[in-house]
């Protein structure tokens, strides 16, 4: 909004209101305004919720330090969902498709999340809303996710044309202008379902190849693959940070970390210099994304001030929910899906363990008549626990990993 009215008063010779020109400044502005939220109105949220006893249900799982968690307030994850909607919605252009796509991206599981939170606490239901629920809202949301990035015309890339436009069957130029480079290279905006893959030189992948091999005119289905692919990633990363946020700071800190490494990718994608000089692909109108993901980042760190051990407020499924609809989100925005194994590393291997633990569990049971583990307790963050170490610790060192998984996605952008 503010951009608007800058952009306004600029029209009029404003002094000063050029500043809002600069999406440097505006994210550097989103980010220490996400901060400045989290930490005055999660002050405020807190107490709020400790006046109201809004306490968190722990269930009796034997772990070291449970008891204590005991009445702890809960849904803070209000305070991550406005430390990132104000700032975004003061500093970014809000008529860009990505930006209000990341919007309902985040209210959307918001509400779910809060649902959930909603029947665990005041209708005293330890199960919360149902699982089919969740799902069917992950879905939903992945429905309009993947509908809007394969059909809308402002969701292109900058594709170089060589000796005329010689573009795949499943590709089309979407506003027909060229941009031409100081040395002769001709640019096209083109619409085309196509991603990263990292570690290869030629890093690009076309999903429509997918079912090209069902015959001539295959191709124009792609578009129900890639939404089933949306749908998959986002329910996926969504539950991988709801099973994270078992410890204090643990998902506050690793969704932080990831937060910064989709931040890096998308200035870099969304700015046509870096693009060009990392040989990776452009995306145009981008840009306006990092000021979303600065006040991301912003919120998660501000949160971390009363969520790190001992918490005194945990964000509940209101925050964990939307924190990996969120990351998995702009990971499909910015083209990098493919590499959510390995900045999602921490989320993945939560994720596997439970299925891991689960699996193998029934599959003893059916053959011996008694049910093995494979881990003392997952998700993995509680096996560490059962094995003695404290659960600052084991937040810590997730934090690490998830710093060299961030940094090795980061080092793809050129390591081909």
């Amino acid at each position: 909004m503010l951009y608007y009215l800058f952009n306004y008063l600029k029209s009029l010779n404003f002094s000063g209101s050029g500043m809002f020109q600069f999406i440097t400044f505006r994210v550097t502005m989103a980010l220490l305004l996400s901060l400045a939220i989290s930490l005055l109105l999660g002050k405020r949220i807190v107490k709020y919720l400790q006046r109201k006893q809004i306490g968190e249900t722990i269930r009796d799982l034997g772990l070291a330090g449970e008891n204590s968690k005991k009445g702890t307030p809960t849904m803070g994850g209000l305070i991550i969902l406005s430390s990132i909607l104000i700032p975004t919605l003061l500093f970014a252009q809000i008529k860009t498709v990505y930006i209000w796509l990341m919007l309902l991206c985040t209210v959307w599981l918001g509400l779910i999340g809060f649902l959930d939170d909603y029947i665990k606490v005041f209708r005293k239901n330890k199960e919360g809303l149902a699982g089919k629920f969740k799902v069917l809202g992950q879905i939903g949301l992945g429905i309009i996710i993947g509908s809007t990035l394969y059909f809308n015309d402002n969701v292109v890339i900058s594709r170089e044309i060589i000796g005329g436009k010689k573009l795949a069957p499943y590709e089309r130029t979407v506003n027909h202008q060229e941009r031409v480079t100081k040395d002769g290279h001709r640019f096209a905006d083109v619409k085309t379902p196509i991603t990263t893959i990292p570690f290869v030189k030629n890093h690009e992948f076309n999903y429509a190849k997918l079912i090209s091999w069902m015959g001539p005119g295959a191709e124009k289905y792609t578009f129900i693959l890639y939404i089933l692919i949306v749908i998959v990633i986002i329910t996926a990363v969504s539950n991988g940070a709801n099973l994270t946020d078992g410890l204090d700071g643990l998902a506050t800190g690793v969704s932080a970390v990831i937060g910064v490494c989709l931040g890096v990718f998308a200035y870099v994608s969304g700015n046509i210099q870096f693009a060009e000089y990392l040989n990776i692909m452009y995306i145009p109108n981008l840009g306006e994304l990092s000021i979303f993901i600065a006040a991301f980042v912003g919120a998660c760190v501000g949160f971390l001030w009363y969520n790190a051990y001992p918490a005194q407020v945990f964000m509940g499924d209101t925050g964990s929910l939307a924190l990996g609809g969120i990351i998995a989100s702009i990971a499909i925005i910015v083209r990098k899906e493919l590499l959510i194994p390995i900045f999602c590393g921490v989320f993945l291997i939560e994720n596997l363990s439970v299925v891991l633990q689960v699996s193998y569990f029934k599959y003893t049971k059916k053959k011996y008549g008694e049910g093995r583990r494979i881990f003392k307790m997952s998700p993995l963050h509680h096996h560490y626990q059962k094995l003695g170490y404290h659960e600052s610790k084991i937040a810590v060192r997730f934090w690490i990993v998830t710093i060299i998984c961030a940094a090795v996605s980061i080092a793809t952008l050129k390591m081909r």
